[in-house]
């Protein structure tokens, strides 16, 4: 025999005789069930652990993408920052790189699906607007958005942030 064989004979469990008693043979039935049982409690318990750090992992690091795009911004912010010092008298230079900055993160947040909420004009709506104030409006129907103090934006079909609005009243 070879060592891989004396090895493999070695891990094989050992047929166990069948007990002539009934009581007995019930007693190797259960402990077996219990074996197999403390064996799947414990597989399943380490399944449950490995799931619940894989999903703290995929929460923590579920921006990762966006915050490393957002720091392409951070850096041309910087930048426009340092050229606006080195040469403060430029307002056109200034405003050109603040302008190429902000329409970057446009185009971020048209590539997240990321959207303003419209709202001037528009019929309050309180799954969009949080009404901050209400002003007498004769000419307006009631309930009219009047002004924006703060955009709302949806993310898909889903509202991240609710519009701060003035609403319109009838006296």
């Amino acid at each position: 025999m070879t060592d891989e064989n004396i090895k493999d004979e070695s891990e094989a469990p050992e047929p166990q005789a069948e007990p002539a008693d009934p009581a007995e043979k019930m007693k190797q039935e259960l402990g077996e069930a219990k074996d197999k049982y403390i064996r799947l409690f414990a597989e399943f318990d380490n399944m449950r652990k490995r799931h619940e750090r894989e999903r703290t992992a995929l929460i923590k690091y579920a921006h990762e993408e966006v915050i490393i795009e957002m720091l392409g911004f951070f850096e041309d912010f910087e930048r426009t920052i340092a050229a606006a010092r080195k040469s403060p008298s430029d307002a056109k230079e200034l405003l050109k790189g603040i302008e190429m900055v902000y329409g970057r993160m446009q185009q971020l947040l048209k590539k997240y699906d990321v959207r303003e909420i419209e709202c001037e004009g528009k019929k309050f709506d309180p799954h969009f607007h949080e009404a901050l104030m209400a002003e007498d409006a004769a000419d307006r129907e009631d309930g009219t958005v009047l002004e924006v103090f703060q955009k709302g934006y949806m993310l898909g079909d889903r509202v991240v942030r609710t519009a701060k609005v003035k609403v319109s009243r009838k006296q």
